[in-house]
Formats: C-alpha cells, structure tokens, sequence
C-alpha cells in the first residue's frame, strides 16, 4: 500500500482489540466518519461479509457497506470499505502482540471514485490524521469495553 502504515501500542492483548473489530455493531464507534450502522452480517468477519453503514453526518449521510476481503482471525483484517461515489479504499489492520499488550498497525489507500484522483502526497496526511484518530478510539473501546 502506498499510504503510510498509523501504529498503535495498546495495553491489552490482541484478543480484546479483535473482539471490538469482530462485533461489527461497533464500527461506528471506532471508524471516523462512520455515523450509523445498519446491518451486520451473521457471518461478519468472514470473507466476502458486510457491514451496512452511514458516512457522513444527518441529514448528508451516505448509505453503504464496508466488505471483508482476508481475514487471519485474532490477526489481520483487510476491508474494503465504500463510501460513494465519494470511492473506495482497501484498509488493512494488523494485530501484533507486544510484551505489554499488542502493536494495532493500520494502512489505508483510496483505490477508486474521486478519493483515488487525490495524489497520494496530498492524501496521506489526511488519513494518517484520521486513522490515528480511529486507533485511539479502537483503543478506548478495547480497554474499557466489558
């Protein structure tokens, strides 16, 4: 992936972080700009399975769905996550445990609609911005989640 990789050291193991990701129904507590979720599939995270959601605040926002492309369960997750006709973009989140906790790794690149005609350069800080955002608010969940 062309875009820079936004780490995380978070203080629990890597099971707590992947219990938030694998409830789907906490997408948009964690994923900025996500504002609803509607549905989840049963089979989320499974390959091939969606998150149906909102982007956007009321009364702008944008239905639509975020898919799981590989899955390592407990490790790895690559999403490819809509938004349109604003694009697409392919995220991967990596969990690596650490003698603390786990190192959360998150990369995230606009691959088509109009995000993917922004040049990297320009796009990058922006996502580094929100994506640094979205970890630490993963991070509060996993650690404060019951």
């Amino acid at each position: 992936m062309g875009s820079p990789e936004t780490t995380i050291d978070v203080p629990v193991d890597a099971g707590a972080v992947w219990a938030v990701l694998e409830d789907g129904w906490l997408y948009p507590l964690w994923v900025v700009g996500a504002s609803h979720m509607r549905d989840v599939d049963d089979t989320w995270p499974a390959v091939g399975s969606c998150l149906h959601h909102s982007v956007g605040p009321w009364p702008l926002q944008l239905s639509d769905s975020t898919e799981v492309l590989d899955v390592d369960p407990g490790r790895m997750l690559t999403l490819q996550a809509r938004a349109w006709p604003i694009g697409t973009a392919r995220v991967v989140l990596r969990l690596e445990p650490t003698p603390s906790g786990c190192r959360v790794r998150m990369a995230e690149e606009a691959d088509r609609g109009l995000g993917w005609l922004v040049p990297t350069v320009v796009q990058a800080p922006l996502v580094e911005a929100r994506n640094q955002e979205a970890l630490r608010r993963l991070t509060d969940i996993a650690l404060h989640r019951v």
